[in-house]
């Protein structure tokens, strides 16, 4: 190897390095000034790291003279094998079993079949009203892919709006929605880039939907057997005997080789983790020790909370991308018509399930002790999964861009949208969460 390739990779490992302490030193600009504004009910955390990645992208389009807007390259594969399984696995571990058990029938119905009625009208709808606002270039697969996309809720947000004291139902029914709702989009997902859209037919969508209720049901089983057998060996070979860290990192091993056996297996990565989660937390998490108990929810949380933060950065920071914006061809009158579109389907798509659904949960339901959801309540949570947020922005790029990079101007239009829509609906999401 010649001295001058030896500069030139010295070079590139001194960029990276000052590219990842910026980033870094990033994420602790976020904690520190979503700490000071935490009393403040219209600017929650992941606003805060929107803002501040969108100011960040903003110096550095100006400091790299208009070539680029941030400091990493975003690849989609971060996302789904980094950042996504902490984010799930907590909010398993730390669900309130209780609640999310006893309306487990309508989280499911929420968070599963409303998926499907979404991704129907939303994939119709863009199918439909694209070229007539003339915007032409989308295949079939894209269309079924764009249902998936703007299907996918993003609650965060709003559960750190709602008060899981004060409204418990609620709390849960969002947040159980929101999980479910992200896995079975991420399946379905799977399944519509695996479709043959040569020959579209009911035998095919029979098939389809086999496929999916196959991932969803082995997914599912992987999460629980992971979560079983760490509560067995911890049991059985009582690790907190001699460290309490052995415990833990058992815990944090086999949750995330859950992950990556399903992923390994074409499976559900999503759903296994999350279950295997809630497992752990029944079973596991009493068979450690007291320090290993306490030790477990803050060390989740801390590794949920900074992959949230990494993600709502990038995205702030992605919303500049000079090359995205560049590269679409669309005018601004019809970017305009394309997101209006997007938000007013993202919005009928939810109606067309949450209300009736709801009626459906109540009527279900109505024998049982647990409280009605009042029209009230439907309105919140309809208004709840209005977000889209990180697991939209990964889909999107997964379709549409190849390692962060698109030098289609179709695709690039629908890589902006998404970023826009995502912006967009979690802003006035917040601003106009109902009382």
């Amino acid at each position: 190897m010649s001295l001058q390739n030896v500069a030139l990779e010295n070079g590139t490992d001194h960029n990276h390095v000052v590219s990842i302490s910026i980033f870094v030193a990033l994420l602790c600009l976020c904690i520190v000034v979503g700490h000071l504004l935490e009393e403040n009910r219209w600017v929650n955390e992941s606003i805060t790291a929107l803002l501040i990645g969108c100011f960040t992208g903003f110096i550095i389009l100006l400091w790299s003279k208009g070539k680029s807007s941030h400091i990493l390259r975003f690849d989609e594969e971060l996302f789904f094998i980094y950042l996504l399984p902490p984010i799930i696995f907590n909010a398993g571990f730390q669900v309130k079993k209780k609640q999310f058990f006893r309306n487990f029938f309508t989280i499911m119905l929420l968070g599963a079949v409303g998926v499907f009625i979404s991704f129907a009208i939303i994939s119709a709808g863009c199918w439909w009203l694209f070229p007539k606002i003339g915007f032409v270039g989308l295949r079939v697969r894209d269309y079924f892919a764009l249902g998936t996309i703007f299907s996918s809720t993003d609650t965060v947000c709003t559960l750190q709006v709602l008060n899981q004291d004060e409204t418990p139902l609620l709390y849960s029914l969002v947040f159980g929605e929101g999980v479910v709702n992200d896995a079975t989009s991420v399946v379905l997902f799977r399944t519509v880039q695996k479709l043959d859209v040569s020959r579209l037919d009911l035998r095919v969508a029979l098939y389809t939907f086999k496929d999916f209720l196959y991932l969803f049901a082995t997914s599912t089983s992987l999460g629980i057997v992971s979560g079983l057998l760490t509560a067995y060996v911890i049991k059985a070979l009582y690790f907190g005997r001699h460290s309490t860290d052995r415990e833990i990192a058992l815990m944090i091993l086999m949750a995330y080789l859950s992950y990556m056996l399903a992923e390994l297996l074409h499976l559900s990565g999503i759903l296994t983790v999350f279950f295997c989660g809630i497992v752990m937390s029944h079973y596991a998490w009493h068979n450690v020790t007291e320090n290993s108990r306490i030790t477990t929810r803050h060390v989740f949380a801390t590794m949920s909370f900074i992959s949230e933060t990494f993600i709502f950065l990038y995205v702030g920071m992605d919303a500049l991308d000079i090359e995205k914006w560049r590269m679409k061809k669309s005018s601004f009158k019809t970017s305009i018509e394309i997101c209006s579109s997007v938000l007013g389907l993202i919005l009928l798509g939810r109606a067309a399930f949450v209300f009736p659904l709801c009626v459906l949960a109540n009527y279900v339901t109505g024998k049982a002790e647990s409280p009605k959801l009042t029209f009230k309540r439907q309105v919140v949570i309809w208004w709840a999964g209005l977000m889209r947020g990180a697991v939209s922005i990964a889909l999107a790029f997964n379709q549409f861009t190849y390692s962060g990079v698109t030098w289609d101007p179709v695709h690039a239009t629908m890589i902006t949208t998404t970023i826009i829509v995502v912006l967009f609906s979690m802003m006035v999401s917040v601003l106009i969460v109902p009382e």
